[in-house]
């Protein structure tokens, strides 16, 4: 039998110390706070994604704007033209504290203005058509996954017609015949709602690919498979198992689209098959100042560097995105 411990005069025998309140507790953090915390340590992606928010602020905000730091995007300014070079009077394309970004060649509107306003545009059709885009793409690419056999077989074969086919030439083609009046529309409401349409209803297999091979790999997985074995049907394994961790994927393919989109429509506007004149957008001023650039090269400057900071904004932001919400990323 062990001998008790004797201890020194005014020893005492050590006791823990009962903890704080809220000290020492390890709080666990939720998969959107860990995704946040990577986020703000990729200062690229932050800034990429501060810029689209101050850009879709800028757009929604535009006739405020325009009326505090421009003039009327379809005012003409002939005055300010030189009669006999038809080109701005005055160095750097007219730039000045009354027109920020110059003016247009032979007709003198504020092309500041129309940039603000070409945003609108811009981002409506790309926001619109990458929804569309995501929507069928989620859709199928989880029915095709999760269903297989002959469901599968049939939308991955439909997935690889619509990735062969040529979209733009399509595109061309449709929205060059399109009619004044249709569908209850007339005119730009016309013209925009085809454009998203068929930027969106054709790059689905983009995202259902992707989508698909998610789906593949988590239908295999246990959190599944006891679902399953507890009874659960169909559709809450689907919006409630599969659907919450495609979130993810979804996100970032979306803020990757979005450029690509933004490009497309300036593509359709450059050739003259996007909206129409005067409405203002990106790709039409482009195909305007396209005859210009030699003598007036500003008139070409702004709204190209409006499409490259804003499709480099996008990327950045959908790029730390992606690594923000990588599991595998630290």
């Amino acid at each position: 039998m062990s001998t008790p411990i004797e201890l020194e005069p005014g020893a005492t025998t050590a006791q823990q110390e009962p903890v704080a309140q809220g000290e020492g507790r390890i709080e666990g953090r939720s998969l959107g706070q860990i995704a946040w915390s990577r986020l703000k340590r990729d200062k690229v992606a932050l800034g990429g994604g501060v810029f689209v928010l101050f850009l879709i602020l800028v757009a929604f905000c535009a006739p405020l704007v325009v009326g505090l730091l421009g003039h009327p995007p379809d005012e003409f300014h002939q005055e300010l033209i030189d009669p006999n070079t038809q080109i701005p009077i005055g160095p750097y394309g007219g730039m000045s504290w009354d027109f920020l970004y110059g003016l247009e060649p032979v007709n003198g509107r504020d092309i500041f203005s129309r940039v603000i306003y070409g945003s609108q545009i811009s981002l409506l059709i790309a926001f619109f058509a990458t929804l569309l885009s995501v929507v069928i793409g989620t859709v199928l690419g989880v029915m095709a996954a999760y269903f297989g056999g002959a469901i599968d077989t049939l939308i991955s074969r439909t997935m690889d017609v619509f990735l062969a086919f040529p979209i733009l030439v399509f595109a061309l083609a449709l929205v060059g015949v399109v009619p004044d009046q249709a569908f209850g529309l007339k005119g730009d409401s016309l013209r925009i709602a085809v454009i998203i349409f068929v930027i969106g209803f054709f790059n689905w297999p983009y995202i259902g690919r992707i989508i698909r091979g998610q789906t593949l790999s988590l239908r295999a997985r246990e959190f599944v498979d006891a679902a399953r074995s507890l009874g659960a049907r169909t559709p809450y394994i689907l919006f409630k198992e599969l659907l919450p961790n495609l979130v993810a994927p979804i996100l970032v393919y979306a803020t990757l689209l979005i450029p690509a989109n933004i490009l497309f429509e300036a593509g359709l506007s450059f050739l003259g098959v996007g909206v129409q004149a005067p409405r203002a957008t990106w790709g039409g001023m482009l195909s305007d100042a396209a005859q210009w650039y030699q003598i007036d090269p500003w008139f070409m400057l702004w709204p190209g560097l409006a499409i490259f900071v804003t499709v480099l904004a996008f990327n950045l932001f959908g790029d730390g995105l992606r690594d923000a919400l990588d599991p595998r990323s630290r």
